[in-house]
């Protein structure tokens, strides 16, 4: 576990923003639902439309859930508030924050060094082979200073 004077930086969902998003997605699925069964033009919509609304009340639950997760930035590196390394400081090669880059809403990507394995906590972060999307429902100022530590680490470490 990291030590509180280790901490750095965490980041948190917005109360707003999660209320927002979670209720953006379970609205989508009532209403794929609602219209599978109020007026689906043939049987092959209405399961579709009862397939795609079952997901989404099922991501907006998944949502929900990942949403009370933190991300906390340690010297070690980035850790979610259940204990799982997102990134070691040492695998980290990159940072993009673009406007153009392929990244969460008010987020960063982390281009790492090694593969890892596959993890999603939506609206929080995402880890798909070298790269780690950070954002979604956080607040843009902490997600922008967390890049910008993690950035000067790295061009620290390429100086030392």
């Amino acid at each position: 576990m990291i030590d509180d004077e280790d901490v750095q930086v965490v980041l948190t969902a917005s109360a707003g923003r999660r209320v927002i998003g979670v209720g953006s997605v379970a609205g989508l699925g009532l209403i794929l639902l609602y219209l599978a069964l109020v007026q689906s033009p043939s049987v092959g919509w209405q399961v579709f439309m009862v397939g795609f609304g079952t997901g989404a009340l099922w991501l907006a639950q998944r949502m929900w859930q990942a949403t009370t997760l933190r991300l906390v930035l340690s010297p070690a590196g980035l850790t979610c508030s259940d204990g799982r390394v997102v990134a070691d400081m040492e695998e980290i090669i990159g940072v993009d924050r673009g406007a153009f880059a392929f990244k969460p809403s008010n987020g960063f990507m982390l281009k790492l060094s090694r593969k890892g394995p596959f993890a999603w906590e939506p609206g929080i972060w995402w880890r798909i082979g070298r790269r780690v999307g950070v954002g979604g429902v956080t607040p843009g100022t902490p997600a922008k200073v967390m890049a910008e530590m993690i950035q000067e680490r790295i061009t620290q470490r390429g100086t030392d």
